[in-house]
């Protein structure tokens, strides 16, 4: 399906289903808009975050928690690099918030309840940061963990609303991951606009506050979001189900198919060293930055969210039916090409081509972010088809916790390659040689392409080895539905 702009997509999916499903997927997209993140630490990708809660408070939050290391609780780069990896250990452990959407229904429900339990926790996390003075950095620093945990819930379970439509519509999969994207961006383009203006106006523990709101919206689709409920579900077989989930998680993981693919993901992500908070403290000093105000830090992310929704387009309209193996080599050559802008811009190059640090760094962001969303797309289009039926969210979120492990790896690697360095909150004269061993270990993963499949993206993946499997394994009973569908498929 070629789609030319973003009124033919929506039009062309939309002719592809029924009066009902139509119905559906507007619900999933408002879930969507309104769901996902109430906060977003940096790197994610992630990794990777979508619409109110995830785009627009991504903006803020980063800006916001940058500034309030730096500046209220007075770290070093790398201790705040170190810091904002503890903030994210929530999204490690995604695969047992999955198995609670998927095998523990609460109040008769399995997706409703979480989301609000999630929203709830983003508020109350949030309140402590704007109304508590003088927070020490440990009780600070498990506040954001408590707002991240809300996130990885929230997150957990609109993915596995997602994962179930994708596994319904296979050739919508992408088009689900486009509107996922194109939603945060939109939102995280707002926020970054908004969030150096203020931050400088209220200050970061005032925009923690005004950071309630989206964990709010969150509780709202809680309270609306279509759920069907669960009949006749008996909490005594819990841990049969669990341990069900579990064995249906191992047996996929096995496979070649899936197994080589994540290792994939796990190391492009690992080995692309975040030291972005060196950066940032470079971008806001005096003496040997260029020391960018508030308002322009905000706006320079801004341009990156900007990139990140051309990207979002590019791939939709140009590369979504692109084999996964080649696009990922092309966008990962460039992805290493484009950190050189880094470089050139912490040793001033860009000064000698009469080049200003404001214009050079938005067009550095706007690239970077850019090529970092076409990198990603693909990744997450595999990861959806990857899912079995049944645990569509459970398996989808340790697919993402393996992506998160990676993205923790590399932001501590990160720290600890500052302080080996002795980057610190003024001295920066190493920082180019951080920035020079980020790029070239951006190389490294061209050699590991091995692992991913040469597929067509729009054909489901169907991992043969787990059909074998399946015929060895003794059936589930009429109780245990959700672990049937992935049983039995042969």
């Amino acid at each position: 399906m070629r789609v030319y702009n973003i009124l033919d997509w929506w039009e062309s999916c939309f002719l592809e289903l029924s009066e009902n499903e139509v119905a559906e997927v507007i619900t999933l997209c408002w879930a969507i808009w309104g769901a996902r993140n109430s906060l977003v630490v940096e790197g994610e990708l992630k990794e990777p975050v979508y619409g109110i809660s995830q785009g627009l408070s991504m903006g803020l939050s980063r800006v916001t928690m940058q500034y309030y290391m730096k500046d209220e609780q007075k770290i070093q780069p790398s201790e705040a690099q170190i810091s904002m990896g503890v903030i994210r250990f929530p999204w490690v452990v995604k695969p047992l918030w999955g198995l609670l959407t998927d095998v523990v229904p609460l109040s008769g429900y399995r997706r409703r309840p979480y989301f609000i339990f999630a929203g709830f926790l983003g508020v109350t996390s949030m309140l402590v940061l704007s109304i508590v003075d003088g927070l020490h950095l440990v009780p600070a620093v498990l506040s954001l963990m408590a707002g991240s945990a809300g996130v990885a819930i929230a997150d957990v379970t609109i993915d596995a609303c997602i994962t179930e439509n994708s596994s319904t519509h296979p050739t919508l999969a992408s088009d689900m991951q486009s509107l996922s994207g194109l939603s945060s961006s939109i939102g995280a383009l707002a926020g970054f606009i908004i969030s150096g203006f203020l931050v400088h106006l209220v200050g970061s523990k005032g925009v923690f506050g005004l950071l309630t709101l989206p964990p709010a919206l969150v509780v709202l689709v809680g309270l609306t979001i279509k759920d069907a409920p669960v009949r006749n579900h008996s909490y005594s077989r819990v841990n049969e189900k669990f341990g069900d989930a579990v064995r249906a998680m191992w047996t996929t993981l096995k496979s070649q198919h899936v197994w080589k693919p994540s290792l994939y993901m796990f190391s492009s992500l690992a080995l692309n060293i975040n030291i972005h908070e060196g950066l940032f403290y470079w971008y806001t000093d005096g003496k040997g930055g260029p020391l960018f105000s508030k308002e322009i830090v905000g706006s320079i992310y801004s341009i990156g969210a900007l990139g990140s929704l051309c990207g979002v387009l590019l791939y939709q309209n140009m590369l979504k039916n692109r084999p996964y193996h080649d696009l990922l080599f092309w966008t990962q050559l460039l992805h290493c090409a484009s950190g050189m802008l880094d470089l050139v811009l912490v040793l001033r190059l860009n000064l000698n081509l009469y080049i200003p640090d404001y214009l050079f760094i938005v067009i550095d962001e706007g690239v970077s972010h850019m090529i970092g969303r076409l990198k990603w797309m693909p990744l997450l289009v595999l990861s959806s088809k990857l899912c079995p039926s049944g645990i569509e969210g459970t398996f989808f979120a340790l697919l993402m916790s393996i992506d998160q492990v990676g993205m923790l790896t590399s932001t501590w690697v990160g720290g600890f390659v500052l302080h080996f360095l002795h980057v610190t909150r003024s001295e920066f004269d190493n920082l180019w040689l951080a920035v020079l061993l980020r790029n070239l270990l951006r190389l490294t993963p061209i050699f590991l392409l091995f692992l991913v499949p040469r597929t067509d993206p729009n054909l489901p993946v169907p991992p043969s080895e787990i059909s074998k499997t399946k015929r060895d394994t003794e059936a589930l009973t009429a109780d245990n539905l959700e672990m049937a569908s992935l049983l039995d498929t042969s």
